[in-house]
């Protein structure tokens, strides 16, 4: 909800390094450098969440492929798994973060024709897009995380109830239409990496039309109306993904492991498995022309603090082994051990399962020292997934000694600290989903087999929805799409789904081995396709905004009463 009151909050933490030279909306932005520090304003929102609300770890924890996990005492992963809530504002930090992102996006786009010269049209026109593209990705993870939230396309203090699917899906496309409209058909320089272009724009509307096509209209492929009256097709979707196929310059790495930082290929690596393999990484700075849209960390980013706008990866931190820093997989809070029925079902001929899963029993993984039960280890299964996890490293330092450091130390220079430098890229958008997501919605093989082929499978021969499906889990594992996707194809049966494939997997809580059924023996598990009819998979809103609005602001179904604590 966008109360008055968070309105102003967001207001005052958007101006207040503003204040600092006496700036304000009225004489703000000025030129064209004024507009350009607005609009990394905004972005910076992209990043600013505590990781235990992050939307990457939220969609994970979620998903069939993850069990909640961390030490006995971290509940809040634990819950979202199996879709409770620990408090009654469980995600508040995260409504309000998204929030200030809105109110940025709103405030620069209010303001951009009070500047009076610009170098080009295509200049303000290319931060006009961008800015509409954050601010319709924004409501976009919003509508994914709690169904429809209100919708405050102004800065004016508001108090509106949710909006309907259709009048916030109705924004989100107009806002990416503008996008797709106002940027440039360029690729980006390196200096420039992480800002949205025109093929993610393109890419982000098959996604949300995917979306909102699949769990509001049963995947009946219909036109959707925009805000302003106007109408998207199926035929429209398509194209926008054929431009981006076409014409981005964007393609598939030659090898999918390429694309995680285990595969770094430095001196100090001593990573065996990937030695053998050959594997060199990408890196991030404009060779991995795989990725069309990430979320940026630098070396600069550090741990959560108050009105912070550099943040480290808190993400890898969470997923990383807890309390043991090995090589390469490094020292973390042991949030989403893989579930060891996913492990058992993926075909080993498929490159991608050691290339995305690490199984700790596994010789050529060299997890010899690897200790069960690491700080009260909760839901443990020796399966962690390998694509956002600290990376370490060995080096020699000055005295002769070695020591055990995260990737960055060597590469950026960071100071080493377990916890805050972690400085990958969170990849939001790569090629491999737009191939996928232009199969899906033509209904050919071209884009599955373009993928299966890169990780040498046979090609398939006809399309069917089982095929695409299958290969989407298979392909976009632990990228945060696998529980979104069950939602689009499924819709409130989604839950029968996770049940089936979680049901009796085995895991360890402090060592002592259990299953998830029997998880602290509540049963909450056993209740998830029932906690996904009662809630429609979305996630309760945050009460401290229902009080707010007075009573204008509701709840989400299913998130009042016993059954929605855990």
């Amino acid at each position: 909800m966008m109360s008055s009151s968070l309105l102003c909050a967001s207001c005052s933490d958007f101006l207040d390094s503003e204040n600092l030279v006496k700036k304000d909306n009225t004489s703000f932005p000025m030129t064209a450098d004024d507009a350009m520090q607005s609009l990394y304003g905004a972005y910076s929102k992209l990043i600013t969440f505590d990781a235990n609300n992050h939307p990457f770890l939220v969609g994970e924890m979620m998903s069939d492929d993850r069990l909640g996990g961390g030490g006995q005492n971290d509940r809040k992963p634990q819950a979202l798994n199996v879709l409770r809530a620990t408090t009654q504002d469980e995600l508040s930090d995260s409504w309000a973060n998204y929030y200030r992102g809105i109110f940025r996006c709103n405030m620069l786009l209010s303001t951009l024709d009070q500047v009076p010269s610009w170098d080009s049209e295509a200049q303000k026109n290319r931060i006009k897009g961008e800015a509409y593209f954050l601010r319709a990705y924004f409501y976009f993870n919003m509508a994914r995380t709690w169904g429809t939230v209100p919708l405050v396309i102004t800065t004016e203090p508001q108090n509106n109830p949710k909006a309907t699917p259709e009048e916030l899906y109705g924004q989100i496309f107009l806002d990416l239409k503008t996008a797709i409209e106002c940027l440039p058909s360029a690729a980006l320089p390196p200096s420039e990496l992480g800002r949205a272009t025109k093929w993610a724009a393109e890419s982000m509307m098959a996604r949300a039309y995917l979306f909102y096509d699949g769990y509001y209209n049963g995947n009946a492929r219909q036109s959707v109306t925009l805000a302003d009256g106007s109408s998207i097709t199926e035929a429209n979707v398509i194209s926008y993904l054929e431009d981006c196929i076409h014409n981005s310059g964007h393609k598939l790495a030659d090898d999918f492991r390429n694309l995680w930082p285990y595969s770094i290929d430095i001196p100090e690596a001593s990573y065996q498995w990937a030695k053998d393999n050959k594997l060199c990484w990408l890196r991030e700075e404009g060779e991995n022309k795989e990725t069309v849209f990430a979320l940026k960390h630098s070396t600069l980013g550090g741990w959560q603090t108050a009105n912070s706008d550099k943040y480290s990866n808190q993400v890898d931190i969470y997923m990383g082994i807890r309390n043991q820093s090995l090589v390469p997989f490094g020292k973390g809070w042991g949030f989403g051990p893989v579930s060891p029925n996913l492990w058992n079902e993926w075909p080993d001929n498929d490159l991608r399962k050691k290339g995305s899963i690490c199984n700790v029993n596994d010789p050529e993984e060299g997890m010899e020292d690897y200790q069960w039960g690491g700080d009260m280890q909760w839901q443990e299964t020796g399966f962690w997934q390998k694509k956002y996890m600290p990376i370490n490293v060995k080096r020699t330092k000055e005295d002769g000694s070695v020591e055990i450091c995260n990737y960055s130390c060597v590469l950026y220079g960071r100071t080493p600290d377990f916890s805050q430098d972690n400085t990958q890229d969170i990849v939001i958008l790569r090629f491999a989903d737009i191939l996928l997501m232009h199969s899906e919605l033509t209904k050919t093989v071209d884009g599955i087999n373009q993928v299966r082929a890169r990780v040498n499978l046979e090609p398939v021969s006809s399309y069917s929805d089982e095929a695409l499906r299958r290969e989407r889990r298979y392909e976009l594992a632990f990228e945060s799409s696998r529980y979104y996707d069950l939602l689009r194809w499924y819709g409130k049966e989604a839950g029968t789904i996770i049940k089936k494939n979680l049901d009796g997997a085995k895991i360890y809580n402090m060592g002592q081995p259990t299953t998830i059924n029997a998880d602290r023996g509540n049963g909450y598990f056993d209740k998830i396709d029932q906690r996904v009819r009662d809630t429609g998979g979305f996630l309760q809103i945050p009460n401290e905004e229902i009080k707010k609005s007075e009573g204008v602001l509701t709840q989400n179904p299913g998130w009042e009463g016993a059954e929605s604590v855990f």
